[in-house]
């Protein structure tokens, strides 16, 4: 997005929020986060532990839900400023819009911090962060992937295929799909097999965009699977089952967890062997308290809050997370 129209967008917040009465600005314990796609499972867990800090630290939490709509997520903004939020957690659906929220936030003097996608302001200087480390969550999906490839004994004939499913507007998708297609090249994958599949990160997307995929490459018969989230792959090997794919010719490994972790908790055949575990819960709390925080001290946010992260398969998920 220009720097014109970033600010034209700016200047839109700011005169939406213009003439609101003393009234509407009086609830001083107000924060709000807006999320790109509320109904995924992930944002609805990131939903609850924001709001969960925040009422334990006295505050009110109110969440908004965009479904990836640009137009939705600046309204949402100038709701948020004109109902007197002292700090607002994004999700934005298109980080293009990060100036023009930055701008608004800082002119109405609204704590601001991004959640999971990274923005920056009008000045391209990062606006804080609260998520995870995109490079390293990709890191730990193709090592997994890559280790399974190793066990299998695809890599001793020429009919696999490596399936990345990507989200190629999104940076902090980049780095995670990146990330894990370096690790199954540097455990054997051959890159002359990598074979991107585009879509917006919904599992719909995935599932439309896998399916040409999967009929331009007649020779392959076994695939390994990764993209930026959990949804991307469960799209992904719902395609190749309806190809006829069985779930022993399909190593594929989630990120996120929380899709991955149904079949097996039913005993279903699945393609998914593994999933790196994200804790939704554990963004929406650390985004809250920083907010929070910086509204009670007057200290800045901090840069950068990084959530821990941890692979999982059938055999362990049950341990360390729930599955809904």
């Amino acid at each position: 997005m220009h720097q014109s129209r970033s600010i034209a967008l700016a200047t839109a917040i700011v005169a939406m929020t213009a003439g609101v009465t003393g009234s509407a600005l009086a609830e001083d314990k107000l924060i709000v986060a807006i999320y790109k796609s509320g109904t995924q499972q992930y944002f609805i867990d990131q939903g609850e532990g924001f709001s969960r800090a925040a009422e334990e630290l006295g505050y009110e939490a109110r969440i908004i839900n965009v479904e990836m709509d640009s137009n939705l997520a600046i309204t949402a903004v100038s709701d948020a400023i004109a109902a007197g939020a002292r700090g607002i957690g994004i999700t934005a659906p298109d980080q293009s819009l990060g100036p023009a929220i930055a701008t608004a936030a800082a002119d109405a003097g609204v704590a601001l911090i991004a959640t999971d996608d990274p923005l920056s302001n009008a000045q391209g200087d990062a606006v804080p962060f609260a998520g995870f480390d995109g490079v390293a969550m990709g890191t730990k999906v193709g090592e997994r992937a890559g280790q399974l490839l190793q066990e299998s004994d695809w890599l001793s004939g020429d009919n696999y295929g490596i399936m990345s499913v990507e989200v190629q507007t999104l940076s902090v998708c980049n780095d995670r799909t990146g990330a894990a297609q370096a690790q199954v090249i540097a455990a054997g994958g051959s890159a002359d097999k990598v074979v991107a599949v585009t879509y917006d990160g919904t599992a719909d997307a995935a599932l439309t965009a896998a399916g040409p995929v999967i009929t331009a490459n007649p020779g392959v018969d076994h695939w390994v699977v990764y993209a930026c989230n959990d949804e991307g792959v469960l799209g992904a090997s719902n395609a190749l089952k309806n190809a006829g794919f069985s779930a022993n010719d399909v190593i594929a490994v989630g990120l996120g967890a929380y899709e991955a972790c149904r079949p097996w908790k039913a005993g279903i055949d699945t393609g998914f062997k593994a999933a790196l575990y994200i804790s939704g819960v554990d963004v929406g709390d650390a985004a809250a308290r920083a907010l929070i925080n910086s509204i009670e001290t007057g200290e800045p946010l901090p840069a950068m809050t990084v959530a821990n992260t941890t692979i999982v398969d059938p055999d362990t998920y049950a341990d360390i997370m729930s599955c809904d």
